[in-house]
């Protein structure tokens, strides 16, 4: 079963960028700068992850479009407007943010209750609210766990009910922060098949992710950060082009497996399985007649 569809809200202007920051500084109390003046714009329905070593600023940055951190200096726009003075729960109508940490976003007593909390603070109810939350538990493998207590699941399958809650709301706009963490190939595969859904509705996605195989698969825009900054803005292909492996590196990044040996064999950055298992082959046959 598809996900839901977006839920009535505010869209930007055409041609505006649904999510967009400019010179976007956050300074944490400390003094920790962990966003450093970046200047980012992203459309309605695309899928963008950003990557980085940890503490390069990406969860700082996504915080900053739901509400959660307000900037130090510089502009955050959501649908077109100036985030600052808009209230979380005015934002969360446009941005739904799955959280990293699955456990700070739980707290009802049934999975159900979980996944219909969102949806019905923006004023859904009867049978539009059970079919919301019926199409966010199908996605998610979760409508076999509708009357379990949330703390009875998994790990995996908690990261899982987070993404259902968001799911349910039917934001134009969906955040998830590390979706794969702790999912096995299936899990991995099912959140695939989410960000796909999400996109063929026309919903915006973005994603924080250390599984390169997933951002490379999964998005069509990839945004690297370090030290607050982003350092590489480009599709699959440009970011995981040998020219930039030195830039991955720089933020203790690598290149997916398949990216490294389509380099090798000279299939490009985002070579096919059928690509890659030909090419090896070859290689193979090639090595077994020059030692004849």
């Amino acid at each position: 079963m598809s996900v839901v569809t977006p839920a009535t809200s505010s869209a930007p202007a055409a041609g505006q960028p649904v999510l967009a920051t400019e010179r976007l500084v956050h300074v944490y109390p400390g003094g920790t700068r962990a966003v450093d003046g970046v200047a980012l714009a992203i459309a309605a329905g695309e899928r963008v992850a950003i990557v980085g070593q940890n503490g390069s600023g990406k969860t700082t940055l996504v915080r900053h479009f739901n509400g959660l951190l307000r900037p130090t200096d510089g502009r955050v726009l959501v649908g077109g407007e100036d985030a600052v003075g808009r209230r979380v729960a005015d934002l969360a109508r446009t941005v739904g943010v799955a959280f990293r940490d699955p456990d700070r976003q739980i707290f009802a007593g049934k999975v159900r209750a979980e996944v219909a909390f969102g949806p019905r603070n923006l004023g859904l109810s009867g049978n539009e609210l059970d079919e919301a939350v019926g199409a966010a538990l199908a996605a998610t493998g979760l409508d076999g766990e509708a009357d379990t207590n949330p703390y009875d699941l998994g790990y995996s399958r908690r990261k899982l009910l987070a993404l259902a809650s968001i799911l349910a709301m039917g934001t134009p706009v969906v955040i998830l922060d590390e979706p794969t963490t702790g999912q096995d190939a299936r899990g991995v595969a099912r959140v695939q098949r989410i960000v796909a859904d999400l996109a063929a509705a026309g919903r915006t996605v973005v994603a924080i992710s250390h599984d390169m195989r997933f951002v490379a698969e999964a998005f069509e825009r990839v945004v690297v950060m370090r030290d607050g900054r982003i350092v590489l803005d480009g599709s699959p292909t440009e970011a995981f082009a040998e020219a930039a492996w030195p830039t991955l590196a720089s933020t203790f990044l690598e290149a997916p497996l398949a990216a490294r040996i389509g380099a090798h064999l000279g299939l490009g950055s985002t070579p096919t399985d059928e690509a890659l298992l030909a090419g090896l082959d070859s290689a193979a046959a090639a090595s077994a007649a020059a030692d004849t």
